[in-house]
């Protein structure tokens, strides 16, 4: 009997980088036949193209309805708009307000500017209109309320890291059982690298993205990191322009980085710039008392502090 060789022996990575929400994200999937490869690649896309128009701000949705008929009434959404607006208050509470999806608006049918009113009473409004403990939602009736005139809704925080998410549950739904989504930065991985290899990263300082300073194991998993943009802002009469946390007007505590590594490439999207304004020794805090999550943070003098359980090599 004759054994008939495949034509495609060897699993390898099949890679596509496309723009997609604003953004590069890069698809990669461990097959061993090109075309199947390129098929599931192409349903990944499909569904990020989906969640982008669900979550849209900038066509008819139903984010736009609900930040329509803020502090007029409650608007019905459907299921998966919902949960993503729940979970996100969650991360909101869990961070006492660190994170939020609200934000104010400059919409002059908002009555919320007037040009003769001055910026400390403008500023004063809309501080007032960031808020997440002003979304009232009802889960039985599934729907949104923003209890404020000119506060809005906006789930750019997360949506990038959902749609990851989504994509992989596609891919994995239709056999691909390896693979890396990289949405703007962040990576979620699932399965092994070919020859059973575990997924690494090198996680870089920001200042030398060509020097990485120490591999993370990542498989199953998610990573998602921010940067203080105070250390990349430019100098203007020989001072610097700090960030300003918007929560207590403080500039933001001097840190280069944070990576938030968790299951879910949302979640971990969602606690990076959190823990980037709590500062080293409260982020650590708060990661370390999370199941599954865990931390990497570089300082302004390079030096790396890590949560419980971090597997680093140097």
């Amino acid at each position: 009997m004759l054994a008939i060789k495949t034509l495609f022996p060897k699993s390898i990575i099949f890679r596509r980088s496309v723009r997609l929400m604003g953004i590069h994200f890069e698809i990669s999937v461990v097959g061993n036949n090109p075309h199947w490869a390129d098929e599931r690649i192409d349903e990944a896309i499909a569904e990020i193209n989906r969640v982008e128009k669900l979550f849209s701000t900038f066509s008819y949705s139903a984010i736009n309805e609900i930040n329509r008929h803020a502090g007029v009434r409650p608007v019905k959404t459907n299921p998966e708009i919902f949960r993503l607006i729940d979970r996100s208050l969650q991360v909101s509470e869990l961070t006492h307000g660190a994170f939020d999806i609200t934000y104010f608006t400059t919409e002059r049918d908002a009555g919320n500017f007037d040009t003769n009113a001055g910026k400390k009473t403008s500023y004063k409004v809309a501080t007032a209109n960031i808020n997440y403990q002003s979304v009232t939602l009802d889960a039985k009736e599934q729907t949104v309320f923003l209890k404020e005139k000119g506060m809005r809704l906006g789930c750019g925080p997360v949506v990038n890291g959902y749609a990851a998410d989504r994509a992989k549950y596609i891919l994995q739904m239709q056999g691909v059982d390896s693979g890396v989504i990289n949405a703007g930065g962040d990576l979620l991985t699932w399965g092994s690298a070919p020859e059973n290899e575990s997924w690494t990263i090198a996680n870089a300082d920001p200042a030398q993205k060509a020097q990485p300073f120490a591999n993370v194991v990542i498989g199953n998993m998610a990573i998602a990191t921010s940067v203080n943009a105070e250390k990349y802002t430019p100098i203007i009469n020989n001072k610097r322009l700090p960030t300003i946390n918007p929560k207590n007007g403080f500039p933001v505590s001097e840190i280069k980085s944070v990576s938030i590594i968790s299951p879910s490439a949302e979640l971990a999207d969602a606690m990076a710039t959190p823990v980037m304004s709590m500062g080293v020794n409260a982020g650590l805090y708060l990661i370390n008392q999370l199941n599954q999550m865990a931390c990497i943070i570089v300082d302004d003098h390079d030096r790396i502090y890590t949560s419980k359980d971090v597997s680093i090599a140097n």
